[in-house]
């Protein structure tokens, strides 16, 4: 598979070894959050899903792509209040 594109089509097995992860801020159990977690395949790619729908779509970030949203959120850069 070709990391560097921007779409990027994922084999429902390549989620199979996700570890995901639900915020602890999140009400109801994880039910009002996304979730998120590295794919098992060494690229540092990062998935994203709806947690009420689990076996729904994802969306793929690679590592840079993710540390710069994440380094965003902790500085505030959306919060949209």
């Amino acid at each position: 598979m070709n990391t560097d594109l921007t779409c990027q089509e994922l084999d429902p097995r390549d989620l199979t070894d996700v570890a995901w992860h639900i915020s602890t801020f999140s009400k109801n159990a994880g039910g009002n959050c996304v979730e998120a977690g590295p794919l098992g395949d060494g690229s540092g790619r990062v998935v994203v899903r709806h947690s009420h729908h689990p076996e729904g779509a994802v969306i793929v970030y690679t590592r840079q792509e993710w540390e710069a949203f994440t380094a965003g959120v902790r500085s505030g850069e959306f919060d949209f209040e």
